[in-house]
């Protein structure tokens, strides 16, 4: 499919029913939160965005500060909602990055802008406050407002309304100001990194070094001279162990995915080794591998990803959490026996988030207004079972129920037809696959050095007329 030109990347159905105004409740100012709301409003719906934070941009805000716990298990730990450390770069280049109808371009004319193809977190952030401020989202999003509920309040089928209960901090800071409202719907845009998961290590209760997960990371230093075991194999991971390999004694990538035995010198270091997955540990401070192999080590770091968690939801048992899979959903966003008035933005993972955000709000937006049809509850329901089904025959973890990286652009298109919008462009899906093929190629340079020029062309190209259309 060639590069094409969409005013609004969605086309209007031939045939439009009259559309219906929601009151809608939106859960998080992060990427999701902030497309959800535009869509929203575009639709014709009444908007109120809840963000705990003082400014828009979610995960995306950077801070400094950790939590008490470093595992982050602990119910009364200091809760630090971002997981971003400081030498974080997107793993994506920014053509493929942004939302489809707003270029995440690189800032020429303005100072102090990241104007690296794949750049630096700070760089996405203000990305997202541009977004915001040239949407004008600002005017619908009470910030420095927590929710602390979300419950359906007459029936089990939500359409009786949603009680969503907040608290913001009065002006002095001395005091919380307490509010309850219903809305028509509710929409779940709160993220998925701030619980982390941590792999179960046979012994570690009597292991006296250091453990911590890497959403408690952020600089190098506290590392210096140690021996570290690093457990996993995900994009934080490749970028964290090389981050403390330039000041650590030692680092140890222990993965599941590493044959017993498994212990290899990784190239272009002197000082770090992937090795098979932890054994066990023992209390003289030695870490155990499968397959043989062991050492003394200073700290455990679990790169081992997040949980799903909405501690402010109750929906009586019909939406859970089991074992990483939010269910059931219908397409990854409506649970069947509550829909269209609760929905999921931002679940899947392992794709390009920002675009697959606003097609799934796209979605939503005309569901709730009427102008999208739903199949009925059953239909869903089967739906979801068939999929659970596939997953199971095809011997896929539950915990990879939102992993959606074998049919991400599938998905894409699925979504783009429900709405009535032409399909994601060609060339972002070659530029996702260019990417991934460059990364393994180049781990070490992927982000500096790429062979795919061509694609972007055809990017800036497609943006320049999607410009011209617009003014």
């Amino acid at each position: 499919m060639a590069a094409q030109t969409r005013p609004n990347h969605c086309a209007a159905p031939h045939v439009r029913p009259p559309r219906t105004a929601r009151r809608i409740a939106v859960i998080g100012a992060g990427a999701a939160g902030l497309v959800a709301a535009r869509e929203l409003r575009r639709e014709g719906h009444s908007v109120v965005v809840f963000e705990r934070a003082g400014g828009v941009g979610g995960t995306w805000i950077y801070d400094a500060a950790v939590e008490s716990d470093p595992l982050s298990l602990s119910p009364r730990r200091r809760v630090v909602h971002t997981s971003l450390y400081e030498s974080l770069r997107t793993n994506l280049p920014r053509e493929s990055m942004g939302f489809l109808d707003y270029p995440f371009l690189a800032k020429e004319a303005e100072d102090g802008r990241d104007r690296r193809r794949f750049p630096g977190h700070g760089e996405v952030l203000r990305y997202l406050e541009d977004f915001a401020r040239d949407f004008d989202l600002g005017r619908m999003i009470r910030f420095e407002t927590e929710v602390s509920h979300v419950g359906m309040t007459n029936d089990d089928s939500g359409g009786g309304g949603w009680m969503v209960r907040s608290r913001r901090a009065d002006g002095d800071g001395e005091g919380e100001e307490e509010m309850s409202e219903v809305y028509d719907g509710v929409v779940v845009c709160n993220g998925h990194y701030t619980a982390p998961r941590v792999a179960e290590i046979p012994g570690i209760d009597t292991w006296p070094g250091k453990q911590m997960h890497s959403h408690n990371y952020r600089v190098p230093e506290p590392f210096r001279d140690l021996v570290v075991v690093l457990i996993g194999g995900s994009a934080s991971a490749v970028d964290i162990s090389r981050d403390i390999a330039k000041v650590a004694k030692a680092v140890h990538v222990a993965s599941r995915s590493a044959p017993p035995g498994t212990e290899l010198k990784q190239p272009g270091y002197d000082n770090m080794w992937l090795r098979s997955m932890i054994e066990c540990a023992h209390e003289d401070g030695t870490v155990v591998f499968e397959g043989g192999g062991s050492m003394l080590a200073d700290v455990i770091l679990h790169c081992t990803g997040y949980k799903y968690h909405f501690p402010f939801l109750e929906t009586k048992g019909i939406v859970t959490v089991d074992d990483n899979r939010v269910g059931p959903l219908y397409k990854h966003i409506f649970p069947p026996l509550l829909a269209p008035w609760l929905s999921f933005i931002g679940l899947p993972w392992k794709v390009a988030p920002f675009p697959l955000f606003e097609l799934q709000s796209k979605w939503v937006a005309g569901v709730l207004s009427g102008r999208i049809a739903l199949p009925t509850q059953q239909e869903m329901m089967d739906d979801v079972n068939a999929f659970y089904s596939e997953l199971e025959s095809s011997c896929c973890p539950q915990r990879y129920t939102h992993n959606l990286s074998n049919y991400q652009f599938d998905y894409d298109d699925w979504l783009s037809a429900a709405c009535g919008c032409e399909f994601v462009e060609d060339w972002r899906r070659q530029m996702y696959v260019a990417t991934s093929e460059n990364r393994v190629a180049r781990l070490e340079t992927y982000r500096d050095e790429w062979e795919d020029d061509h694609l972007v062309i055809q990017a800036h190209e497609d943006f320049q007329r999607q410009s011209k259309v617009h003014t």
